[in-house]
């Protein structure tokens, strides 16, 4: 049975949704501007062979707003492992997820396994763009900052109650263009509107929280966290761009390049390039995941 609770870690109360089970626990992280609704394709597919457990990160979902580091994320994770009782849980998180899942796996060699679904962070330098000249590397990176400062100045907007009907359809259509299951779709996108008492709704995470995320994200750097990885590990690499991303399809397949070569020079850290799967392979191909995943911590 499905249960929805609430953790106190501090100041701050995490919002919990524990898919039951007896066999071993496993805790499942979603991405940046996510919120656990959106990891249930894959926790149901999951949900045979481990006791699945999903959270909503703080500034994200029915969770609540608080400061954002490594350490407060990290011992967010934690502390609800400590209140639903989930010993040496593994650790599964895609996007921000997957980042938390190998820094988790960095701190826990008890860890039965940590699995990253394109946990990376984006690309800051010519350098993680191998085949690309570097002036055409920097133009390429000064460009994708500027869409992603406009996302950053976009978030935490608020919306009147009037267009929310509105946007909500288009919610639909999304789902309808991706294959996903509409009703989840939908619960991952309310999961993340709070409603004010003026009638107007107010979009999470807040500016504030993607402002602290993507100075986090771009600051960090994976290949001494992977080195230093003594547990299981697995990573997940997309093969192909979103369609958002095919204005820089260039940039996005060096990258992709960088990060199959970050990862094969740890031997330890196990990965796969999953095919025909972008970004987004969470919500393409949740029963392939739950395989991949199932046999990588059930056969060492």
């Amino acid at each position: 049975m499905i249960n929805d609770s609430l953790v106190d870690v501090g100041n701050v109360q995490l919002a919990v949704r524990d898919f039951g089970g007896d066999a071993p626990p496993l805790l499942l992280v979603h991405g940046a501007g996510g919120n656990l609704a959106q990891m249930t394709g894959l926790a149901r597919a999951l949900r045979p062979s481990h006791r699945v457990v999903t959270v909503d990160l703080r500034g994200h979902g029915r969770s609540a707003d608080g400061p954002w580091s490594w350490d407060n994320a990290l011992g967010d994770l934690a502390a609800v492992c400590v209140e639903l009782e989930l010993e040496r849980p593994a650790v599964v998180g895609h996007s921000l997820g997957g980042m938390l899942a190998a820094l988790w796996g960095e701190r826990h060699p008890e860890s039965p396994g940590v699995v990253s679904l394109d946990g990376n962070p984006p690309p800051t330098g010519p350098a993680q763009l191998p085949g690309l000249d570097p002036s055409t590397a920097t133009a390429e990176l000064e460009r994708l900052a500027s869409v992603f400062d406009m996302v950053e100045a976009a978030a935490g907007q608020t919306v009147a109650a009037e267009e929310l009907a509105d946007l909500v359809e288009r919610q639909r259509m999304a789902a309808r263009d991706m294959g996903a299951n509409e009703k989840v779709w939908i619960e991952g996108f309310r999961r993340n509107l709070v409603h004010g008492k003026d009638g107007r709704t107010t979009f999470r995470p807040s500016f504030e929280t993607v402002t602290q995320l993507r100075g986090l994200m771009n600051s960090l750097d994976l290949g001494p966290v992977y080195a230093a990885i003594s547990c299981p590990a697995l990573v997940v690499l997309a093969t192909r761009s979103l369609p958002e991303q095919e204005s820089f399809a260039d940039l996005y397949a060096a990258h992709r390049r960088f990060l199959l070569a970050q990862v094969q020079a740890v031997p330890h850290v196990r990965h796969v390039e999953l095919a025909d799967a972008s970004h987004a392979m969470v919500i393409e191909q949740p029963a392939l995941l739950a395989a991949l995943i199932t046999d990588f911590l059930t056969k060492p």
